[in-house]
């Protein structure tokens, strides 16, 4: 296993985009979160966590990479299938390895959910390593 730390030069105001349109998979009803085939929170994380993993794109050494361990998500909006969420995530906190975003996200007609998200900055080669002990 490899301790090659190659030094993190991240910033707070890194931020990224992403969006959606929604489909039946992304519902409730489809992902068993529930019965309604309204927007499910399980892909709200989803999407969540992909503009904060965007937010960082091009700035970790190619060795390293984040892992999420901690969303807190409040979902505060139902959004239909067919409409557009968009989320957007914000680097607020640099400490070491890990680091804090502050997540929104919106539908078209009103702000659906907020979430604060930790990420832990990895080397991949090792992380993966660790994982696939668990197989012997």
């Amino acid at each position: 296993m490899s301790e090659h730390r190659t030094p993190i030069l991240l910033e707070p105001g890194l931020s990224a985009e992403v969006e959606i349109r929604v489909s039946e998979a992304e519902t409730a009803a489809h992902l068993g979160s529930g019965s309604i085939a309204v927007y499910a929170t399980p892909a709200l994380v989803a999407l969540m966590e992909r503009a904060a993993v965007r937010a960082l794109d091009g700035h970790l050494p190619p060795d390293q990479t984040t892992v999420g361990g901690r969303i807190d998500v409040r979902h505060m909006a139902a959004t239909p299938v067919g409409m557009v969420v968009r989320a957007k995530a914000e680097l607020v906190e640099v400490e070491g390895r890990k680091l804090s975003f502050h997540i929104q996200a919106w539908d078209e007609v009103e702000l659906i959910g907020e979430a604060s998200h930790l990420r832990f900055i990895v080397e991949e080669s090792a992380f993966l390593e660790r994982a696939n002990e668990k197989r012997e």
